[in-house]
């Protein structure tokens, strides 16, 4: 087992965090595997169902005087937050690769856009402004504020373990709110170090939560949506689950913000940069070997150019290098589990029988461990494939071609979803086109790689709503108050 060398211990931790204590006990425990070898490398209470109330009752007590603080302490603790992901980007990149699998290099860009969430909510902070309104009645004056919604359910995966909490938190905090966190079971210590940074940064005790499960995943997400002193949930996974969550919490109304699955196409016309491009979407699809809500799944390439892109796209995949994510060879980690490689093949396997070219087979690599693929890239897909109407989640190329704008615009759209899409051309006319037409909640144009806490994250259709980052982010995690005066002159 490949143990990595963290620089500060203090990072790896043993338990839940719940106002202000770390809770190690529990009567029964779980285990963290390194999905590169399927090794144990952690050993955390499976907590009880009780340890949700405990944590939400937590939140809601210093809400009372969290929601209190001005914009300008609690931006100064964010900035605190943000200071030190910064001063532990090397060993917080290594617990996320040694549990999630990807690339140190990869984990090392998580952290420092994570990172980037608190930097820039601790900016929004104080700048969180109501308006004066003049009604119809010229004796009544209206002004707004602002206000935090309350104590926030944060429901976070495994594929992104700190980023996929910053992005919300630092919105939450920035607003006032506190917050119970509850991580995917097969990446929590990244969870757990944000906890124990947060705590050094010197938010109050009860603000930050994390608790703990593994065999009580449905009932720990019911407890949050259907309780009442939760105002607010923010999801990140599957569009399934977040269906279901969103039924749970009806009972009370709670505000919620949904970033739900995806089934991104890249479109890229005979008039585009034809090297940008590959170099683009090779970054998309194969960005945590597929494992991303916004890569590349379906890549729509223009016939005139379809052998060109084919031969440059599947050079490029040939020299990377699959292995441990510690291994400061690899280019590319493992998948998280068996499971993904199973969807991987089962798409492969279905394009092929029904008439898919074979560029690059991929396949697994048991030499190396268990959850092991190498990357595959087909072409002739076409929109009877699986791959093309559900989402592959892992390093499959999909290529499509096209030769008529307006129906690569429809095929574009043919599905439930509508998260994130990229357009390559050089011809603005087009760009512009087809980004308008494009349902979709995000559209990069001429380049694969977006994400940055300025922009604003969602999608539309069954992406779910909301937005991440941006000036927009913290306005999830907040409600609006009308104060009507009546004046007497």
């Amino acid at each position: 087992m490949t143990v990595p060398t963290i620089n500060n211990p203090n990072l790896i931790r043993k338990g839940a965090y719940i106002n202000g204590e770390w809770i190690t006990e529990a009567a029964k425990r779980f285990d963290v595997t390194d999905p590169a070898n399927e090794q144990k490398i952690a050993d955390l209470p499976d907590q009880d169902l009780s340890v949700v109330d405990e944590a939400i009752d937590a939140a809601a007590e210093a809400f009372k005087t969290f929601k209190k603080t001005t914009p300008r302490q609690r931006a100064t603790w964010l900035r605190n937050l943000y200071n030190l992901m910064n001063e532990n980007v090397e060993d917080l990149a290594k617990i996320i690769s040694w549990e999630n699998g990807k690339a140190l290099s990869e984990a090392r860009g998580e952290v420092k856009y994570a990172a980037s969430y608190f930097e820039w909510f601790s900016e929004e902070a104080p700048r969180i402004y109501g308006k004066t309104i003049q009604p119809g009645n010229p004796a009544n004056r209206v002004f707004t504020v602002y206000q935090p919604v309350g104590v926030c359910g944060i429901i976070t995966p495994w594929n992104f373990p700190s980023a996929m909490i910053t992005r919300k938190a630092g919105a939450a905090l920035a607003a006032g709110c506190t917050l119970v966190i509850k991580p995917d079971s097969q990446t929590p210590l990244s969870a757990l170090a944000l906890a124990y940074l947060a705590e050094q940064a010197g938010f109050p005790k009860g603000v930050f939560n994390v608790v703990l499960t593994h065999t009580q995943t449905p009932a720990f997400g019911l407890r949050l949506c259907e309780h009442k002193k939760v105002k607010k949930i923010s999801f990140t996974g599957s569009t399934n689950v977040g269906k279901i969550l969103m039924n749970q919490s009806a009972s009370t109304l709670k505000k919620l913000s949904m970033e739900l699955g995806g089934n991104a196409p890249v479109i890229i016309f005979k008039d585009a940069d034809l090297d940008k491009a590959v170099e683009q979407a090779l970054a998309s699809k194969f960005r945590g070997l597929g494992q991303t809500c916004v890569c590349a799944n379906r890549l729509y390439v223009e016939k005139d150019i379809l052998e060109e892109f084919e031969t440059k796209f599947a050079a490029e995949v040939k020299k990377f290098v699959v292995g441990p994510g510690l291994d400061s060879a690899t280019t590319h980690g493992s998948l998280i589990n068996e499971r993904a490689i199973a969807k991987v093949e089962e798409h492969i396997e279905d394009a092929i029988s029904k008439g898919a070219k074979v560029v690059v087979r991929g396949g697994k690599r048991s030499d190396l461990g268990p959850n092991f693929y190498e990357p595959a890239v087909l072409s002739n897909v076409d929109s009877s494939m699986k791959v093309t109407y559900e989402e592959t989640f892992g390093p499959l190329g999909a290529i499509i071609p096209f030769d008529d704008v307006d129906q690569v615009i429809e095929d574009a759209n043919n599905v439930d979803v509508g998260l994130a899409a990229y357009v390559f051309s050089k011809n603005i006319n087009t760009i512009y086109k087809v980004s308008e037409g494009l349902e979709f909640g995000m559209v990069s144009c001429n380049t694969g790689v977006f994400s940055d806490s300025a922009t604003p994250f969602g999608g539309v259709k069954e992406s779910g709503f909301g937005r991440e980052g941006s000036y927009l982010g913290v306005l999830d995690y907040l409600v609006v108050k009308s104060v009507i005066h009546s004046v007497d002159f």
